[in-house]
């Protein structure tokens, strides 16, 4: 393993952690060092005792060769196990990259696509998460069918966001036990890649209380792509028009599904800048 930090012989992996509403991050910038991640190292990251915890990690990549964008994303689960997009930490990276560089705006690329941000202003960062997936085998399903209602009791609407969601719209969001109602869809049948779940009640006109169990991780207190997932649901179902505000355990997140994509505003909070220990590195290299 090539090092290229300047730190001392006992650290060899700088890192960052942030958050987005409590839906909290690890980030490595490996633009500035070589460090290759495996789920091995990962899963042992995330841990909450014996690593530093995550719901996902982030990994910053130069742009690559021939890509109009400021840099590339790669995220992993506390599972170790990859995802395509991840909301709030493409909005906490796009945030400390335009600390970085002075720009108000800038393109990222992830396996979800390109996607642009901007400096909202107030201290919000938006993000554009692309258009939605709608069709079945894009989101992917197991087999064809209607993705508005899919035959799952409760009726939840699929949607994909460079990962898939499974939407249930109920009576009162805070009462449904998502420790047991989570994982009962999580792994469903129907989504051969596993997926999100979402419950999530209607407050008030373009208003919703949502809650989230994501696949590989658990509850969180937010998560970016499931709200997009959510409020691409509810408008496609009249509970909502095209741009909401959803309410989640851990804060506000602003959403609007326009013709260019689905965009997402809210706060970012960068928390603390530390290092691994060679020690630990190593331990999870093994």
């Amino acid at each position: 393993m090539r090092l290229m930090t300047s730190l001392g012989s006992d650290h060899m992996l700088t890192f960052m952690k942030m958050h987005g509403l409590g839906n909290d991050f690890v980030v490595i910038d490996a633009r500035t060092q070589d460090i290759q991640i495996t789920p091995a190292m990962a899963k042992g990251i995330a841990h909450r005792q014996l690593g530093m915890g995550f719901d996902q990690l982030a990994v910053i990549f130069a742009a690559k060769e021939g890509a109009s964008a400021d840099a590339h994303l790669v995220f992993y689960n506390a599972d170790g196990s990859t995802s395509a997009a991840c909301g709030n930490a493409t909005r906490c990276i796009a945030r400390y990259l335009m600390d970085q560089s002075g720009k108000d705006a800038l393109n990222l690329t992830t396996d979800r696509g390109e996607l642009a941000a901007k400096d909202a202003g107030n201290g919000l960062t938006s993000v554009n998460m692309g258009a939605p997936q709608l069709l079945w085998d894009e989101i992917p399903l197991s087999e064809e069918m209607d993705t508005l209602e899919l035959p799952i009791e409760g009726a939840p609407t699929a949607t994909g966001m460079g990962n898939p969601h499974c939407t249930f719209f109920v009576e009162d969001a805070e009462l449904i036990p998502l420790e047991e109602f989570g994982p009962r869809y999580e792994h469903h049948p129907l989504y051969p890649e596993r997926t999100n779940v979402q419950v999530a009640h209607v407050v008030g006109p373009d208003h919703l209380r949502m809650r989230v169990w994501e696949r590989g991780v658990g509850v969180t207190l937010a998560s970016g792509s499931s709200s997009c997932a959510t409020a691409v649901a509810a408008a496609r179902k009249g509970l909502t028009g095209r741009k909401v505000q959803i309410d989640l355990d851990g804060g506000t997140l602003w959403i609007d599904w326009r013709e260019d994509g689905v965009w997402m505003t809210g706060p970012t909070m960068h928390v603390a800048d530390g290092s691994f220990t060679r020690q630990f590195v190593e331990s999870l290299t093994q």
